[in-house]
């Protein structure tokens, strides 16, 4: 019977790493989409302070390390939007702002699935390292446990 628990030992101990990976991995994407979701917020900001500003007013544009340059805004209502691979093409103020409500949208569900996700991952963790843990206890006693 010792070898039984041993190999209930071993496979468990085998599907907590693999869990605990998968655990970090989806820790990792729930990051990197709220990163994304901070820029997609930003732009959202942008787009909606563009309606108090007229054609023509200089803006401080950020071009990256806590940088700006000073620019006139030329055209108000025409907005380059990124739609992919690379892509961008030219929209109106509206469009621009209803692309960019959608993809926070998207991005938001994508976030509380990979968070409900990440949920059943940890307490299925948890479970298991109970269950290693008594298991662990059973072998160290040298007793066979009837319910692990």
């Amino acid at each position: 019977m010792a070898s039984k628990n041993e190999e209930e030992l071993r496979r468990l101990s085998i599907e907590l790493r693999y869990l605990e990976q998968t655990a970090e991995t989806l820790q990792s994407r729930i990051n990197m989409i709220n990163a994304v979701m901070t820029d997609v917020t930003y732009a959202n900001m942008t787009l909606e302070s563009l309606d108090r500003e007229k054609e023509n007013t200089e803006l401080l544009v950020p071009i990256g390390g806590t940088s700006y340059i000073m620019a006139k805004l030329n055209n108000p209502d025409k907005i380059i939007v990124g739609i992919g691979a690379g892509v961008s093409v030219e929209k109106t103020r509206q469009e621009a702002k209803e692309i960019v409500k959608k993809r926070l949208e998207e991005l938001d569900k994508t976030r509380i699935s990979m968070q409900q996700q990440f949920s059943q991952v940890a307490g299925k963790i948890n479970e298991d390292r109970e269950k290693l843990e008594a298991l662990m206890a059973v072998i160290r006693e040298g007793k066979t446990s009837p319910n692990v």
